[in-house]
């Protein structure tokens, strides 16, 4: 029989906006400054974990699989195994899910998953005919051959482009990830007011629970290698209203598009983990767990419309589990863009979507806004790709419990054509 698996611990870094460059950290720079206060309150030994999994897109070359480079700095043992995971924005939640499944069919019993991102890392890249032209001088056998190499040399060819903006562009409809929000915005019928709307409240909610200390038991101070100390989310704006918003141009579909840098989620560097356990783990170590993992479910979809995956991927586990809209008390849809989400709850609104594409007998209904995001999301605090699945489980826990709920789901939607969903059930 499956086994129970729970999430017990878990924590994170601030995330911080990247500022033009190379931030203070690196992508297992984050996970190190994460993890060390994480298994220094465990009642066990940071041997003790079966294996690390770790999600990661843009994976530096000095940091070859992050996931082993953490687990080493963490010092969790010469054998310990570890394997770097990457499906877009869906890795820091594919870690989790991986991590469930081992323990649930009983091949470990303490795994510790996570995230991390470090986006102002992303590399600069030299265009291709940059890239043939450095392969033909350094190929050239002669001297004369080498000459004339060089003196094909063009300016062009050392105007770099930056990684991230190569990387969040879909290969397939060559539309990058705004564009794609603008297609299910357009299908939608989603405004520009409603989305700059939606990121006001974003920045409010979490504006508020940095007030109340609601991410106290969830972030670890970070420090850099210059002593200088990072303590909460940076990318907040307490003071954002429509008005100020609407200043703003789209950066996508000029003129008339609805995408802004204001209603996007923020280029952001960040780690998480969590630490999943068997129900032998929890006795054995005199663990509390938090919650328990019912289900997870993922979906594929045209790439073109791939905001709509969470739709698509938490509609899977509702159906599985016989369960409506309004049966989850409380939702963490990754804030990708605003425009997006609200597309994402139109099509549960919408007769024709739910029949068509869910295979449901119609509209499935109305998501409550006071239970979707209720401390922000990634356009107030950031959306560091690899590491944003795994925050918005363990932070849908975290909320669970202050809030008394007792069935939640996570998801996301996933460059390339993909959502991701998991069902939490508080402990």
């Amino acid at each position: 029989m499956a086994r129970p698996v729970y999430i017990v611990d878990g924590s994170r870094t601030p995330f911080l906006k990247a500022q033009g460059g190379p931030g203070p950290f690196t992508p297992v720079d984050l996970a190190v400054q994460a993890g060390r206060p994480l298994l220094a309150r465990q009642p066990f030994a940071s041997t003790a974990f079966d294996q690390v999994i770790l999600g990661c897109v843009n994976v530096i070359a000095d940091e070859m699989n992050p996931a082993r480079v953490a687990a080493l700095r963490l010092g969790m043992g010469e054998d310990m195994v570890a394997f770097t995971m990457q499906i877009n924005c869906g890795s820091g939640m594919q870690s989790i899910d991986t991590a469930y499944r081992y323990i649930q069919n009983g091949q470990g019993d303490l795994i510790l998953a996570g995230g991390t991102e470090a986006l102002s890392y992303s590399p600069l890249v030299f265009p291709a005919s940059g890239v043939r032209w450095f392969a033909g001088l350094a190929t050239a056998r002669t001297t004369l051959a080498k000459l004339a190499a060089f003196l094909k040399v063009r300016p062009s060819y050392f105007k770099p482009i930056i990684g991230l903006e190569r990387g969040l562009t879909d290969p397939i409809t060559d539309l990058n990830m705004g564009q794609t929000a603008e297609v299910v915005a357009h299908l939608m019928g989603v405004t520009r007011q409603d989305a700059d709307a939606y990121a006001v409240e974003s920045h409010k909610r979490l504006a508020h629970a940095q007030e109340q200390g609601y991410l106290k038991n969830e972030i670890e101070t970070a420090f850099d290698r210059r002593g200088k100390f990072y303590d909460h989310d940076d990318g907040v704006r307490p003071d954002s209203s429509v008005e100020k918003l609407a200043k703003l141009r789209p950066v996508f579909e000029r003129p008339w598009g609805q995408v802004t840098p204001g209603n996007s989620s923020q280029i952001t560097d960040g780690a998480c983990w969590t630490i999943l356990a068997s129900e032998d783990a929890v006795h054995k170590y005199g663990l509390k767990p938090k919650a328990v993992i019912v289900d997870s479910a993922w979906a594929g979809l045209d790439p073109s419309v791939m905001g709509f995956g969470p739709v698509l991927s938490a509609t899977k586990l509702l159906k599985k589990h016989n369960l409506g809209l309004q049966d989850i008390d409380t939702w963490e849809i990754n804030e990708a863009f605003a425009a997006q989400v609200l597309a994402c709850l139109a099509a549960w609104k919408d007769d024709k979507f739910c029949r068509e594409i869910l295979g449901l007998e119609g509209a499935a209904g109305e998501l409550d806004h006071t239970r979707l995001n209720v401390d922000g999301g990634a356009i107030s605090l950031g959306h560091p790709v690899g590491t944003s699945g795994n925050r918005i489980v363990l932070h849908l826990v975290n909320a669970m419990k202050r809030l008394g709920t007792k069935r939640g789901i996570a998801t996301e939607c996933i460059g390339g054509g993909l959502g991701g969903a998991m069902l939490i059930e508080t402990v």
